[in-house]
């Protein structure tokens, strides 16, 4: 798809920069250009695309839809929704409180709690931009089912009593749903664009520029032995060191690609973008305010635990995906 990037960026360091593309030096340089300008072309396209179909799901608009369903068939819609919804650890609080407040069953609230920062519209750009269709569509999948599954197993748990008492007692008035042509859907499609690349554009720089020195410097041999899809542990390290850390997936989404390219597992790398994103410590923080310590230790333990099989997963059909 990118063919032409590719040649125009490497012209471009070869001819104008006078560096070698087959240099440590020309390499870097080259995979930074290449992803730079890739990744901006493909988050805009996508970021509008999806940003139109979400100005139909506003969050009333998502709550009132989840209150028609319940059992798996809540936690499903919950994951689907979760994909088009706006969500940030900051906005965490006030949709659970929401949820709660319209008497959604804990299990669903959490499958669209764990699957909407999984699964987004920038990160999805930026994963078919880096490693193909097959993989962005696979992410995709697995991300819904971490939601749905994990929904479930803390839905069946019956952990009502873990919410802080105040939440349930929380009424808020009915909120109009506002009623947009296509002219304002598409304004709003591309003012998303415009707010998304404003925010993220630094995140995306500085992990292009780490992939690029790990693409050009890191000895892919080490990476390979201790990172790769053969090392049994490299996945269960790779979680366990993301759940605390707080990354934008848009910034270690371009790591990862340069870490793959140097011989670790995909599996390995997409589980620690997973834990960083579904379980990062700012959104704990903020949890915290609404649910007890119980029920967070519960999410955490559960979404890791399946973020950990999706590694697994990842890695054991990585030869049909590259």
């Amino acid at each position: 798809m990118f063919g032409w990037l590719d040649y125009l960026v490497a012209l471009f360091v070869e001819k104008i920069l006078s560096i070698s593309t087959e240099t440590r030096l020309g390499s870097s340089i080259h995979f930074f250009f290449y992803d730079t300008i890739k990744i901006i072309i493909l988050l805009g396209v996508m970021i509008f695309a999806i940003s139109y179909i979400r100005s139909y799901f506003p969050p009333e608009r998502t709550k009132k839809i989840l209150e028609r369903f319940s059992g798996i068939k809540g936690n499903i819609m919950a994951s689907l929704l979760g994909i088009v919804t706006p969500f940030c650890s900051c906005s965490s609080v006030p949709i659970f409180i929401g949820f709660v407040e319209a008497r959604i069953p804990l299990g669903v609230t959490f499958s669209f709690l764990i699957t909407s920062p999984i699964v987004n519209e920038a990160a999805f750009a930026i994963l078919i931009a880096s490693f193909g269709w097959k993989i962005a569509l696979v992410y995709l999948v697995t991300g819904i089912v971490v939601g749905v599954l994990g929904g479930i197993f803390i839905g069946s748990m019956k952990l009502e009593n873990e919410v802080e008492e105040y939440v349930y007692q929380i009424k808020s008035g009915e909120i109009e749903i506002e009623q947009l042509t296509h002219k304002d859907r598409a304004q709003f499609a591309l003012d998303n664009v415009k707010e998304i690349i404003r925010r993220v554009w630094i995140f995306l720089l500085i992990g292009i520029g780490i992939g690029a020195l790990i693409h050009g410097w890191a000895p892919a041999p080490l990476l390979a032995k201790y990172a790769g899809p053969d090392n049994p542990f490299a996945v269960i390290i790779a979680v366990v060191f993301g759940i605390p850390l707080y990354s934008n997936a848009l910034g270690t989404i371009p790591i990862a690609e340069a870490l793959i390219s140097k011989g670790v597992g995909i599996g390995t790398a997409l589980s620690f973008m997973m834990a960083t994103t579904a379980l990062s410590l700012p959104e704990m923080i903020l949890l915290k305010k609404v649910i007890k310590t119980k029920l967070i230790v519960v999410f955490v333990s559960i979404t890791g635990f399946a973020i950990i099989l999706v590694g697994y997963f990842f890695n054991a059909i990585a030869h049909w995906l590259i």
